[in-house]
């Protein structure tokens, strides 16, 4: 389909505004969907983080209070105070930390340790342990401002009391530690430390994410993982920098950022000994999902409506263009000659009126041609018989003389071919009812000159020529070759020599097309005349009356006689302008000549 057709510009022009309108369509609807889903994720995600994070805070909070039974129940601190060495005040310290452990069902284990009398209490799984003379737990000596800390996510352990707890199997918790104080100083009494089973948090975080697309994080405030997808990953420190960026440098208790094609949103939980931030993260193509699959919809939507435009669009240009490229190959026709065409009516639109206006100008133009048609035959008639007359009659007269001198000095057999030669000659040249020959009568009248030639000539040159077989009976102009054959002699043959040669070819080229090649190795053609010849033969026509006549003038010009251009405008006379005749030198020495014609496989009547 070529640009610069009405067919291919409606196309073009009607399909590349719906396409860019669909697509601009498509993207600003994509956008303004995803900018909406965004909107509404930060929103939704934010609230079910801040109430994750009342959640985590209430049980925190809930872990605290207990942890504050040390200072509500009095027996249980003045055991403390004064330290318990009896087996009732044992009781009592037991009773008070079992109602510790028993009253959340994901508390591991209590750990007590007491200033007064260095005595370290373990209550795992209902069953105290005690040691006494033992330094107490670093994790567990709080000796900060606050009375109150929270230590992340670790396996739990014995507290460094080495006596064997049956039954202990590590697990992964995170503490809470108190440093029981004597009211109302700081003097530490004793510090307590509440082992949970990360269940608690389980149960919370749970319920606030999706755990096959997305990721959560509880993080204390060094970035360590308080709680998170992997296990492996509990209680050590989190790798990634969006967290170092966007969330430890940041003042803000909450906000939300994208990073690594995902969308992260994050809330700080604050209390007493806490610092912990809940992050999570959504992958940027399940935030989108909805938004990715309207738009997938969308294409396909689109493809369909671009497939249906298209179609129509093509019917409609066809329907419009069929009646102008109709009128298109009518005008054809006309180029190539054939003026009789039948052009049928298009329709009442303006191509139609068109296509009538070209139908009344072709029946006027044919009455003309029907008036001027046997003159213009006879003129050409009369044109071609008057471009074959102009032989040279100088070659008849110079051949008669040599014939005759033969006669007279050697009174051979010889002289009877001679004779039979010209006679073919001069009745193939005569002979002007025919204008049209086949290729081998053209060659048999070159072979006739050529052997009175040679006798000229004492066979000081050769001939020879290689014609395909299908060419020897297609048809071309009367008398090209022989004119061409004679300028060799006339012009380029060195008496000098005894190797000289003429050599004619004839190929089929395609497209209904031969070229024939008469070529010899005698004098070139000097530079000067070779282009004066050229500008001749290229400005030559059909009708140039200057090729009809024989003047000394021509002759000098060109080097050649008139003789090329003479079968340069017999050529057009009959094959048309489409014939071709150039002139060339050789490197190795000589002239060639080359003929291009259409290939006539039926004699026509000129």
């Amino acid at each position: 389909m070529k640009w610069n057709t009405i067919r291919t510009k409606m196309i073009v022009f009607i399909l590349l505004p719906t396409l860019i309108c669909i697509m601009a369509t498509m993207f600003i609807s994509y956008h303004f969907s995803t900018q909406s889903l965004r909107t509404r994720a930060v929103d939704e995600n934010t609230n079910l983080l801040f109430q994750g994070t009342r959640n985590i805070e209430s049980l925190i909070q809930e872990i605290n209070r207990l942890s504050l039974i040390v200072y509500s129940d009095s027996e249980f601190y003045r055991s403390l105070e004064a330290g318990y060495e009896d087996m009732l005040a044992n009781a009592r310290i037991y009773s008070s930390l079992n109602y510790i452990s028993s009253s959340m069902p994901d508390i591991s284990q209590v750990y007590l340790y007491g200033v007064k009398d260095s005595k370290a209490t373990l209550l795992t799984q209902n069953t105290p342990k005690r040691w006494q003379g033992v330094p107490p737990y670093p994790d567990s000596k709080i000796t900060t401002d606050s009375a109150v800390s929270l230590q992340s996510t670790h396996l739990s352990h014995s507290y460094g009391l080495t006596a064997p707890i049956p039954q202990f199997i590590p697990e992964p918790v995170f503490t809470l530690h108190r440093r029981i104080e004597r009211v109302p100083t700081t003097k530490a009494l004793g510090y307590l430390s509440i082992d949970v089973k990360l269940t608690a948090l389980t149960d919370i975080i749970s319920q606030l994410y999706d755990q096959k697309q997305e990721k959560i994080w509880l993080l204390d405030g060094n970035g360590n993982i308080v709680y998170g997808d992997n296990s492996e990953e509990f209680g050590k420190k989190l790798n990634a920098a969006w967290y170092d960026t966007n969330i430890r440098d940041k003042q803000s208790s909450q906000g939300y950022f994208e990073e690594d094609k995902a969308m992260f949103i994050y809330q700080n939980i604050e209390g007493p000994g806490l610092n912990w931030t809940l992050v999570k993260q959504i992958p940027v193509s399940y935030l989108f999902r909805e938004a990715n699959e309207a738009a997938t919809i969308n294409i396909a939507l689109m493809v369909l409506l671009l497939i249906t435009i298209t179609t129509l669009t093509i019917l409609i240009s066809f329907r419009i263009t069929a009646p102008i490229k109709q009128l298109t190959r009518y005008m054809n026709q006309v180029q190539t000659g054939k003026l009789d065409i039948d052009i049928r009516p298009m329709g009442k639109d303006e191509i139609g009126v068109v296509t009538e206006r070209f139908r009344s100008m072709m029946d006027t133009i044919n009455n003309l041609i029907l008036r001027e048609y046997k003159l213009e035959l006879t003129n050409k008639t009369n044109e071609l018989r008057a471009l074959q007359a102009q032989i040279n009659p100088h070659f008849l007269n110079n051949t008669l003389q040599i014939i005759g001198t033969l006669a007279l000095e050697l009174k051979v057999p010889q002289i009877y071919s001679l004779l039979s030669a010209l006679a073919k000659m001069m009745r193939y040249s005569m002979y002007n009812e025919e204008k049209i020959v086949t290729v081998k009568d053209e060659l048999d009248h070159v072979k006739a000159y050529i052997e009175l030639q040679k006798e000229r000539f004492e066979n000081k040159f050769s001939f020879r020529y290689d014609m395909e077989e299908a060419l020897l009976e297609t048809f071309m102009p009367k008398m090209i070759l022989q004119p061409i054959v004679e300028n060799y002699f006339k012009h380029g043959f060195n008496h000098s020599r005894s190797d000289g040669f003429v050599e004619i070819t004839a190929a089929e080229l395609g497209d209904k097309r031969m070229e024939i090649c008469i070529q010899n190795n005698g004098n070139a053609i000097p530079s000067a005349k070779l282009d004066l010849l050229r500008q001749k033969l290229q400005h030559s026509t059909r009708t140039d009356i200057d090729l009809l006549r024989n003047t000394e003038q021509d002759k000098e010009a060109t080097g050649s006689g008139i003789g090329l251009p003479n079968v340069l405008a017999r050529l057009k006379l009959v094959c048309g302008d489409s014939a071709i005749l150039t002139v060339d030198n050789l490197r190795a020495g000589g002239v060639v000549v080359r003929l291009e014609i259409d290939i006539i496989a039926e004699r026509e009547t000129i």
